[in-house]
C-alpha cells in the first residue's frame, strides 16, 4: 500500500492522521494541507465503515486507532452509522482553498458530506 510519509516518523505521522481524524470525527471539517486531507479521508471513511459495521471487533479496531477516545467513537458508532446508513463510501469531501502565506502549501477544508447520494 502506498501512502504520503508527510516528512515526519512513522510514529509521529501514525498519532498526527489519528488526531486529524478524530478532529473531523468531533467537528465535522477541519483546514489542513491538501495531502494531510487526502491521507486523512482514508481513515475517516474507515472509521465510518467500522461504525456501520457495528460488531465489537469493528469498535475495538476503531478505539484501537483513536487512542481510546470513546467519545468519539460512540458518535461514530451512533450518530454517523445512522447518518451514513445508505451510502456505499464516499463520506468526506475535500473543498480547495488558497495557498499558505508562510510556505506555499495548498490549503483545503476537509469535511463530512451532509446530504444522503442522490440515487
Amino acid at each position: 500500500m502506498a501512502y504520503r510519509k508527510l516528512g515526519v516518523d512513522n510514529k509521529h505521522r501514525r498519532s498526527m492522521l489519528a488526531t486529524l481524524t478524530k478532529q473531523v470525527i468531533e467537528n465535522e471539517s477541519i483546514t489542513t494541507t491538501e495531502t494531510r486531507a487526502k491521507e486523512v479521508r482514508k481513515f475517516v471513511d474507515k472509521m465510518i465503515t467500522y461504525g456501520k459495521k457495528g460488531d465489537l471487533v469493528s469498535r475495538r479496531k476503531a478505539l484501537a486507532f483513536l487512542h481510546n477516545d470513546t467519545k468519539v467513537v460512540d458518535k461514530v458508532f451512533h450518530d454517523l452509522a445512522t447518518r451514513y446508513a445508505n451510502r456505499n463510501g464516499g463520506y468526506t469531501q475535500i473543498l480547495k482553498l488558497s495557498e499558505r502565506r508562510g510556505d506555499g502549501a495548498l490549503m483545503v477544508i476537509l469535511k463530512l458530506v451532509d446530504e444522503a447520494k442522490p440515487e
